[in-house]
């Protein structure tokens, strides 16, 4: 196999940060055009919106066996064949009209791109360390957070400029582009391969879901970022035909939303020494004010501008959570750092994705009032989790992490030596 040759690294690097926020450009990407996808394709729009949740359920779970599959068949091929699938699907969605065809390129798509995401995070702990890998790694989710932001404003102009089909011929030749550079400088970055085991990733999984604090951070951070995801689904309905207004509309309130999320997380690294309990609770405590006043609010004035202010309000508390609890659950137990970090990823995108398909199919968002109470209904039972959990501050794990290598050492020494 092809190793990446020195002189070559920076270039990598850089493309690997490019590559980073590829989950939220397909995602988002085509929020603005779901109106007109229900349109073209005579579907309703829970069915075009189950192509977000089908992305998320794949990319999640994808993400709890991708880890140790890259660690024994290495990141330079499987990075290379998930590519060239991503992009062959985006030309099989932007050719298709059979909703079926599209959901099974979906799924795909969720899988292809947890395979090149953990590639490329795997990369720079391969050919970093130190000082120049938390650099790095400190970047991953200010990148990340790009695509939220850019892609559905992209989406929009897309939209209104050629249709639907244009934002997956977009990712199509944005994923062959990347092929090609891949093809030209890319090579392997992994030291040695490591046997893959499914039963010891099964027991730690099984361990780590045992812990109450982890457990729920999960479903937290499942709820957090499922109130953003819900209103991407609903917005373009919202805008578009309830108050009238273009997709490109919608795209620039998709770029409220992205930068209402990258306040609150900011506002968090700024908090970062506060007790965990304490903002968190107060955070949420803000979701529930906000819902009980915008929902009697938008019964008699629903503007685009009481929109924008329920985004604001509870869409930066979101950020603000999820941000907290994120670094909460990859740093709670260090001592299976990679299999935190796959678990975390996969299983928030889990229990988002299913959050969302539960609630655009038992709830008819057609109005502010009923995308308030969806808001309500989530803000509710986070305000639980966050009170009923005992958190552990810093000082707490740090002892507990402590106690845990020293038993470790004291089962070492008791086994006999032959």
């Amino acid at each position: 196999m092809r190793r990446i040759q020195e002189s070559k690294i920076g270039w990598n690097t850089v493309m690997s940060l490019c590559l980073i926020p590829l989950s939220g450009f397909a995602m988002d990407i085509f929020i603005p055009s779901l109106p007109d996808m229900a349109v073209q394709l005579h579907a309703s729009p829970a069915a075009i919106q189950l192509t977000l949740s089908l992305f998320i359920i794949s990319y999640g779970i994808s993400q709890l066996i991708v880890g140790g599959l890259i660690d024994t068949y290495g990141r330079y091929l499987p990075n290379m064949i998930a590519i060239l699938a991503f992009s062959a699907s985006s030309f099989v969605i932007a050719c298709s009209t059979n909703l079926q065809v599209i959901y099974a390129m979906r799924i795909l798509q969720g899988f292809t791109v947890a395979v090149i995401a953990i590639s490329k995070r795997a990369f720079f702990i391969d050919l970093y360390k130190g000082e120049a890998l938390k650099k790095y790694t400190s970047m991953f989710s200010v990148i990340w957070a790009i695509a939220p932001i850019v892609a559905p404003f992209l989406g929009g102009f897309f939209q209104t400029t050629w249709g639907w089909s244009s934002n997956f011929m977009f990712l199509g030749y944005f994923g062959l582009a990347f092929f090609v550079v891949e093809l030209l400088i890319g090579g392997e970055s992994m030291k040695a391969a490591q046997p893959f085991s499914v039963s010891s990733m099964v027991q730690t999984y099984g361990r780590m879901l045992r812990t109450p604090d982890f457990t729920s951070g999960l479903v937290i951070l499942g709820l957090a970022y499922g109130m953003i995801l819900l209103y991407g689904m609903c917005s373009p309905f919202l805008i578009e035909r309830q108050l009238q207004f273009s997709a490109a509309t919608t795209g620039y309130c998709a770029l409220f939303s992205g930068v209402s999320v990258m306040i609150g997380g900011s506002v968090s690294r700024m908090l970062v020494t506060k007790p965990l309990r304490q903002k968190l609770v107060l955070s949420s405590v803000i979701q529930l004010i906000a819902v009980a006043i915008m929902i009697p609010l938008t019964r008699y004035y629903h503007n685009l501008a009481t929109l924008l202010l329920y985004v604001f309000l509870l869409h930066s508390t979101a950020g603000f959570i999820f941000n907290n609890l994120m670094s909460y659950c990859l740093i709670r137990f260090p001592q299976y750092a990679g299999k935190a970090s796959g678990l975390t990823g996969g299983g928030f995108a889990v229990v988002t994705s299913l959050l969302s398909s539960l609630m655009v199919n038992t709830i008819a968002i057609t109005n502010q009032v009923t995308l308030g109470a969806a808001y309500g209904m989530i803000a509710v039972v986070t305000f639980v989790f966050l009170v009923k959990t005992k958190w552990k501050e810093g000082k707490e794990r740090k002892v507990e992490v402590e106690e845990r290598s020293a038993e470790q050492e004291v089962r070492m020494q008791a086994v006999p030596v032959e």
